[in-house]
């Protein structure tokens, strides 16, 4: 990473894993201007340490708060916080010479059974992060609000009361927010059950939200949107191969943000032409990769994406380099509808906009349903209200003189 960044000198109890340190921040992708001021940064921690015969172990978050205090009276002021520490405490902790700060938890009663929920959703049901997230979220609420989780509280779970809880949660939120309410009840009410909390399934009880999504039409956006969404990328710049090719997939295939951020440079089969999909539940798919999409994603991989150690093929392209999150992938969803200025783009309007393209090609409602790799052909049904031609050919005539 050059001669500046060699010879910066780290004695004390942190010196040992400096070396490893400096290998780690050209792997993140640091310039090396950043890295000999994180290095630097090292260098001050660990004498600070030494002088007070403490070690790695010892930098609890007290400790840290103390050094951050001492580095400031001494008039330091570059990275002079906890973010800016962050990189190297995250190593430190990572090879084991620094304690991982644990939350602290003010009932450790609810938290082993939402951790013991969240295994359930990942182990068990296959479950995303995201929507582990969003389930714990709906556990929480109904958990806290009857009193704690002790077995005693739940084993005496009623449908009524899970009807009640329910129907006061919908009143207060929109139709999605409903929706995830609804579903993560049931997944908690199917966790009590299967971890013999309480003694029935109780699953059925929880009604389901009213919702006029099965009479309306797909959303998705018309070609002269797809265009602008494609221009708002600036393909002369890192950012812009990204974005582009992250839309590409996106508008051609239909992915989800989840299976876009999820791809890994081991999923693609050049020779072959064409990669695995890690979609819900755990389902891997194989899809063909179109020409397009290829030379899209070859022109970030060969021309813009950054060195480092991550097996995905969308990262950030700032230090530290590291995968790309599903919410990143709709931030750049929203950044280039912004751009375009076309009003409420969402990634899954994209997915909407991949099925109906579909359909108007030709393709029958069984091969896009393959493409978007619906589990249930009921969620295919949806695109046949786009396909005009196929209904006229089926829709009687208006009557004569009816009005």
């Amino acid at each position: 990473m050059g001669d500046a960044v060699a010879r910066v000198r780290v004695d004390g109890p942190l010196g040992l894993c400096a070396d490893g340190f400096r290998a780690e921040l050209a792997g993140w992708g640091y310039q090396p201007c950043s890295a000999v001021g994180l290095l630097r940064l090292m260098a001050q921690l660990s004498g600070w340490l030494g002088g007070r015969g403490l070690g790695g172990q010892d930098l609890t978050p007290a400790v840290v708060a103390e050094f951050l205090q001492a580095r400031r009276a001494a008039g330091c002021g570059r990275w002079l916080s906890l973010r800016g520490m962050a990189p190297l405490l995250g190593y430190l902790r990572g090879v084991g010479l620094a304690p991982v700060w644990s939350p602290v938890v003010a009932d450790t009663e609810l938290e082993g059974l939402l951790a013991g929920f969240a295994a359930y959703l990942a182990v068990r049901r296959g479950v995303c992060a995201s929507t582990v997230d969003c389930y714990l979220r709906v556990a929480r609420e109904f958990v806290a609000g009857r009193g704690g989780p002790h077995p005693a509280r739940l084993s005496g779970l009623t449908a009524t009361e899970v009807g009640q809880f329910v129907l006061a949660g919908c009143r207060s939120r929109g139709v999605a927010s409903a929706k995830r309410l609804v579903v993560g009840m049931r997944a908690l009410l199917g966790y009590l059950h299967v971890a013999g909390i309480t003694p029935t399934a109780l699953t059925g009880a929880v009604p389901s939200p009213s919702s006029r999504s099965a009479s309306l039409l797909p959303r998705y956006i018309d070609g002269r949107q797809v265009a602008r969404l494609f221009g708002a990328c600036d393909r002369g710049t890192t950012v812009g191969r990204r974005d582009f090719a992250v839309l590409t997939l996106l508008l051609r295939l239909g992915l989800r943000v989840a299976e876009v951020a999820a791809l890994e440079l081991r999923d693609i089969d050049w020779r072959h032409g064409e990669f695995l999909v890690r979609g819900k539940g755990r389902r891997l798919d194989r899809l063909p990769l179109p020409a397009d999409v290829g030379e899209a994603v070859v022109d970030w991989l060969h021309r813009a994406r950054p060195r480092c150690s991550s097996g995905r093929v969308f990262t950030t392209v700032r230090a530290p380099i590291r995968a790309l999150a599903g919410g990143a992938v709709t931030a750049i969803v929203r950044k280039l509808a912004d751009r375009a200025e076309i009003p409420a783009v969402t990634a899954h309007r994209l997915r909407h906009t991949a099925g109906t393209a579909l359909l108007r090609g030709g393709a029958s409602l069984p091969e896009v349903g393959q493409v978007l790799r619906h589990a249930n052909l009921l969620s295919t049904a949806i695109y046949a209200k786009v396909d005009h031609a196929a209904l006229s050919a089926v829709a009687r005539p208006w009557p004569v003189g009816a009005r």
